[in-house]
């Protein structure tokens, strides 16, 4: 995932972003490993989660493996670019990072168990980074698609934190904002690592535990 890795640091603003394209990335129909489509709308009481947490790759399969998630897909959130390519996202002249969708049953699970598993499995204090992926595509966020959910991300944000700090990190760097477009990225990112099992994962969380339960939803 870092062939193409830029050591840029500085997200561009929408003047200085690559203008991309109108024409939409094609995707698989349905998802590589439980068959459920990757594009919306999906059946059932469920909510959609936007996190990003470094290499997608690796993301993806945690979510994908965890209790009640419906579906997942990766692709590019946070930038300007419209329906940018990998390398372009990788140059750091687009602005996103590398997102994952976490389509959700809200019988089965919780915003906040969601943001407990994206807590828990990176380090949200390397800012631009993560690990040895350097750049502003690696950046740790979290779009929230109501207000419900920016005040568990929130909620969740502040719990984590102190945690973090007792455990001697840094403050959490991680990006919270309201949900921009989701641009899937190309159909081979999809699944990747179903696909590749011995695939590059950098994915790497710190040890410390996040609470699950205190947040109104929980």
């Amino acid at each position: 995932m870092a062939l193409f890795g830029s050591s840029k640091l500085h997200i561009p603003s929408a003047e200085e972003a690559l203008p991309g394209r109108t024409d939409v990335m094609p995707v698989p129909s349905a998802h590589h490993v439980n068959g459920h489509p990757l594009v919306g709308p999906w059946d059932g009481d469920v909510e959609v989660a936007y996190v990003g947490m470094g290499c997608f790759w690796g993301a993806e399969r945690i979510f994908w493996k965890s209790d009640g998630v419906v579906s997942t897909a990766v692709g590019y959130q946070g930038g300007h670019t419209p329906n940018p390519t990998y390398e372009e996202v990788c140059s750091g002249r687009t602005g996103h990072t590398e997102a994952v969708l976490v389509v959700f049953d809200r019988t089965r699970t919780t915003y906040e168990r969601v943001l407990a598993t994206f807590w828990e499995n990176h380090d949200p204090t390397q800012g631009m980074r993560q690990g040895n992926d350097i750049g502003t595509q690696y950046r740790s966020a979290i779009y929230t698609t109501s207000d419900e959910q920016a005040e568990v991300a929130a909620a969740t944000r502040t719990m984590f934190e102190e945690r973090l700090r007792a455990a001697g990190y840094g403050p959490i760097t991680t990006e919270i904002a309201p949900a921009g477009p989701f641009f899937y990225a190309e159909a081979y990112h999809q699944q990747y690592l179903a696909k590749v099992p011995n695939g590059y994962c950098g994915i790497g969380g710190t040890g410390v535990s996040c609470p699950v339960g205190l947040v109104g939803r929980g």
